[in-house]
């Protein structure tokens, strides 16, 4: 199958940009039709999303595969009908039954189901799939393999899974050729689109916004003893739970100026993050000349996800835009860097490189649970976090990165995070 790609007239123009400056995207791949997607993650706030923006623009999208773990089987298999894809992967395979049975209800008498993959190479065996797109919306480090394989495939790699870049950041990026990469993160999608204003010589610094959570403005004695509840309740953006927190301790921006630096191979000195509550602002460039660049929509995740299926090309009404006529308020503040320590942490670990900044992930994956089950209090979670790390050290260095090494730390890390954590749990009981 010949994949799809964006009119020749675009292409000339981009392939241009991208030889003086990789960063940018461009499709050299030409042909008729919608583009065939994969859709990895597909029954959560990032694969709900795309599935809507695909549904309203069949002319331009065709999705050829859906995966998820497995928990919404019936939302699977509603999905799969109304896109009429060929293939749907779960990572649970004790919910195949059930995921039968949903697709049965949801197909007509006679209508042909999809082939059904199951097992947790699945979804990493889908993004391998025949398509031009997979969009990796797949929350946690589990989502490294399917990102490997849609770039060893040649798949263009629309990636909202942001800690497969941060746990094997030199594997991804070994393996992506240039513009292969498209960030769907909004941070890094206003990134990437402000970055084409100019080249990568250009640029002083990335601006990454960060809306605060639902704790902004609140000391660390004041998070002493916040509640999951409190926790979730993010006052801008809907997403799961796991990312719900992480934006609370802003592990979630500590993960962004990661992946900033090794999407855009700024250092990290010249990654600066600040506090904007509206969340209208997704991140800013600033140039040498004193200019600065800023990409602003209301908070939609539509938006961001358009970009990464549909570029080079821009997808009409895909997310709402401003009322300019309407007066608005927009606000920026400095991190409290003792309040949230999240963000210098995560700086440290990045610049350790490795497996550092996977150790960083899966200690905080753990936490996080530990936290919602009321094992660790929220500032328990940073605390375990810088603990771990800690004691993981230096990485070595002059040896290749390799998916054992991310796979022997991260267990290491989950082992060790979970004894502390329950350590912590004693001494409060």
């Amino acid at each position: 199958m010949t994949p799809q790609g964006p009119p020749a007239g675009r292409t000339t123009e981009l392939a241009a940009r991208a030889l003086a400056d990789p960063h940018l995207v461009y499709d050299p791949v030409v042909g008729d039709g919608p583009k065939d997607v994969v859709v990895l993650g597909s029954t959560g706030s990032i694969g709900t999303q795309a599935i809507d923006l695909v549904l309203r623009n069949p002319d331009r999208f065709r999705v050829t595969g859906l995966s998820a773990n497995g928990g919404r089987v019936a939302l699977l298999a509603e999905q799969a009908h109304r896109l009429r894809v060929r293939t749907v992967a779960v990572a649970r395979e004790d919910v195949v039954p059930a995921l039968r049975e949903a697709l049965h209800s949801a197909y007509g008498s006679g209508e042909a189901l999809p082939e059904i993959l199951a097992g947790p190479d699945a979804a990493t065996e889908l993004a391998a799939s025949a398509c031009h797109t997979v969009l990796n919306g797949i929350t946690g480090s589990i989502g490294l393999a399917p990102t490997l394989a849609a770039l060893e495939a040649g798949r263009t790699l629309a990636l909202a899974n942001k800690e497969s870049l941060i746990v094997g950041g030199p594997l991804v990026k070994a393996l992506a050729e240039p513009g292969q990469i498209i960030p769907v993160d909004s941070e890094h999608a206003a990134l990437f689109q402000a970055l084409a204003a100019g080249t990568r010589a250009d640029v002083r610094k990335l601006v990454v916004t960060a809306s605060g959570g639902p704790f902004r403005g609140r000391t660390r004695q004041d998070l002493a003893h916040v509640t999951v509840e409190d926790a979730l309740a993010h006052p801008t953006w809907a997403m799961g739970p796991v990312i719900t927190i992480n934006s609370a301790t802003l592990v979630n921006k500590g993960l962004e100026v990661i992946e900033a630096h090794l999407l855009y191979d700024i250092p990290f000195d010249r990654i600066e993050v600040v506090v904007h509550p509206q969340s209208y602002v997704h991140s800013m460039v600033e140039f040498t000349d004193g200019s600065t660049l800023a990409q602003a929509t209301p908070p939609d995740m539509r938006g961001p996800i358009a970009i990464g299926l549909g570029w080079p090309e821009r997808v009409p009404d895909a997310a709402p835009a401003f009322d300019w006529s309407t007066a608005s308020t927009w606000e920026f503040f400095p991190l409290d860097d003792e309040a949230f320590p999240s963000v210098n942490l995560a700086r440290h670990v990045g610049q350790l490189a490795g497996t550092a900044p996977a150790v960083f992930n899966a200690a905080n994956e753990e936490s996080v649970e530990a936290f919602r089950r009321g094992a660790l209090p929220f500032n328990g979670i940073m605390e375990t976090v810088t603990r771990v790390v800690e004691e993981h050290g230096t990485p070595a260095t002059g040896t290749p990165l390799t998916v054992s090494d991310v796979l022997e730390a991260e267990t290491w890390a989950r082992t060790r995070a979970r004894e502390l954590a329950a350590q912590t749990a004693e001494a409060r009981a």
